[in-house]
């Protein structure tokens, strides 16, 4: 069936220009990007969106490094869009991470390691409506060939 994932691709990949790799990753592995944007976490967005770490001791350091620049965040659809992901992704700590995952390849440490993604279906659904609404998200499948000449009305 498929499903949807959030993905975000952290302060440290974009400000090292690793965002079209990346990109190129994710769609060779047959997702598709249906919405895709950069912004800037605020404090207050960070403290939210990451609010079921609060109690853990990394969550001043991740709000701190996730407000540090801008982000990409994309929501992604496949069939079996969410465990996928995560197995494409890697282990959270870089250096544990399988050969060749986006986290092994870019990742520095546990909090910089790279991207984020959904880590259930529930979580996807609600990680999604955080930063798109449903206008943005493309619903139509791509739709080949693209008509190469423009048409007389």
């Amino acid at each position: 069936m498929t499903n949807r994932t959030l993905s975000i691709l952290k302060p440290n990949v974009v400000a090292k220009h690793h965002t079209g790799e990346i990109l190129t990753l994710i769609e060779k592995q047959g997702f598709r990007i249906i919405a895709l944007k950069m912004l800037q976490f605020t404090t207050i967005d960070a403290a939210k969106f990451y609010s079921i770490h609060k109690n853990r001791p990394f969550f001043r350091n991740l709000n701190l490094f996730m407000t540090a620049g801008p982000v990409i965040v994309m929501v992604l659809e496949k069939e079996n869009a969410v465990a996928d992901f995560r197995k494409m992704i890697g282990d959270t700590d870089p250096q544990k991470a399988e050969k060749n995952t986006i986290r092994s390849l870019f990742g520095e440490s546990k909090t910089r390691n790279a991207i984020h993604a959904s880590d259930s279906e529930e979580n996807a659904r609600q990680e999604i409506s955080f930063f798109f609404s449903e206008r943005e998200i493309t619903e139509k499948p791509y739709l080949l060939p693209i008509p190469e000449k423009e048409i007389d009305a």
